[in-house]
């Protein structure tokens, strides 16, 4: 494994580990053949290290989404997989926002970064539409998360 490869798995690390500690569970959901791992956060959380190394900008008024769909091998913790995917938030007062997903590709691991405002004591709930490469499926994941900048 090189340097690079091993930051970005102490970034997946960091964000499934640190998620309970945060209130902010790293969650899934099983589609059969896929499995969709996803969570939010605020991007103050990486350290900044990992922040530069992967362009996310650091700030308790940021946030940043992370998805990997898996294909399900059995023995494995699964195949990460290419996906198309669309990601939109809309918060309570209905104010809704499209993210601009990014692919980070890490050897064989594949993840889904976007990055977006977020104001105190904002709930944003994400409608995630995904199609995973050489699939005619569609994977839609809805979560919410609420963020907090003081």
């Amino acid at each position: 494994m090189n340097n690079k490869h091993n930051c970005m798995a102490w970034l997946l690390g960091l964000l499934l580990a640190a998620a309970p500690v945060l209130g902010q569970a790293e969650n899934s959901k099983d589609f059969g053949e896929y499995v969709v791992h996803f969570n939010a956060l605020s991007t103050d959380m990486l350290s900044p290290q990992v922040a530069r190394e992967y362009r996310i900008t650091r700030s308790k008024n940021r946030g940043m989404i992370n998805i990997t769909v898996l294909r399900k091998v059995l023995g494995s913790p699964g195949q990460p997989v290419h996906a198309f995917t669309q990601v939109a938030a809309i918060n309570l007062a209905g104010q809704g926002r499209k993210i601009h997903m990014r692919e980070v590709r890490e050897g064989n691991a594949i993840y889904y970064i976007g990055e977006f405002r977020v104001t105190n004591e904002e709930t944003l709930k994400f409608d995630v539409n995904l199609r995973p490469q050489g699939s005619q499926e569609q994977l839609q994941v809805e979560f919410s998360q609420d963020f907090y900048t003081q």
